[in-house]
């Protein structure tokens, strides 16, 4: 065999063998990798910083009662004990303090309505107030009477779901999914033609949940004791035109539609409005 062909040869293979190695080390690289996060869920569906400040964890968020019927007050129930199964918070269901029809919010609590808001396109909304950047300081779920009392949306699912993702909202929650067409995934934050298995949290919820509380804050905006005082007014009255009081759109869902509004109240403070479309 002539020399030059040998020397070839030879480093044909030192070169494919250094290819090898790369590729060998890549793929160790991404095996430990995958291997450091094996049984564990990332979660990334917070809607910004935006959370409730407290000093310790579990903390508790009252909400308040202002639905009536008892189809209503299953669904409240339903979901603030799904909400509590969270390692650092609990929702406990607490007399109302506010007008369903304008559903005032209340500092240090989320306000839950149920109402006949009219002809507007929502199923429901849930509304935060932000102070600080990121501090909740109040919210309020809404609940439109005008489509749940219709045969379509009049049943116990319906119901579950869209009070599970309003309140999941006003924990900081965003949705997993806002394709309409989409599986299932099994969550309430979850967008969906039928709502037969996504009418509670998952998993994903809980541990997004987990990660938004993980730190602490020096101060509470949550309402621990002491005499309740009512906030501003909501965002928008009971007319069909309220929508253009949300702010400025910020998210569309999978349909085109506007999802998530924002609105600059002056003074450090902001209110984001999740609204949940009926079909």
């Amino acid at each position: 065999m002539p020399l030059d062909f040998f020397k070839d040869i030879c480093v044909y293979f030192l070169i494919m063998m250094n290819k090898l190695s790369i590729k060998l080390v890549v793929a160790v690289v991404i095996f430990a990798v995958f291997s450091a996060l094996a049984g564990v869920v990332l979660a990334f569906h917070s809607w910004g910083p935006y959370h409730w400040a407290r000093t310790s964890n579990p903390f508790a968020l009252k909400l308040g009662d202002n639905v009536s019927g008892a189809s209503w007050d299953a669904a409240l129930s339903v979901a603030a004990t799904d909400w509590s199964s969270s390692t650092v918070l609990d929702t406990i269901v607490v007399a109302g303090a506010t007008n369903p029809k304008n559903c005032k919010a209340v500092t240090g609590r989320v306000e839950v309505c149920n109402s006949k808001y009219g002809n507007n396109g929502w199923l429901g909304l849930a509304q935060i107030w932000i102070t600080g950047g990121e501090h909740i300081t109040k919210g309020v779920v809404k609940l439109n009477d005008t489509y749940f009392n219709t045969s379509k949306y009049n049943k116990p699912a319906w119901r579950n779901l869209v009070m599970c993702q309003e309140i999941g909202h006003t924990l900081g929650l965003d949705h997993q999914d806002e394709d309409f067409g989409n599986a299932n995934l099994g969550t309430c934050m979850d967008y969906t033609n039928d709502p037969s298995t996504n009418q509670h949290p998952n998993a994903h919820d809980y541990e997004e949940l987990a990660l938004i509380y993980a730190h602490t804050d020096s101060f509470t905006t949550v309402l621990s004791s002491g005499p309740i005082g009512n906030g501003k007014k909501g965002i928008g009255s009971v007319e069909p035109d309220e929508n253009a009081e949300f702010g400025v759109v910020l998210k569309k869902d999978g349909r085109g539609r506007p999802s998530l509004y924002g609105r600059d109240l002056g003074r450090g403070e902001k209110v984001f409005t999740f609204v949940y479309w009926a079909k």
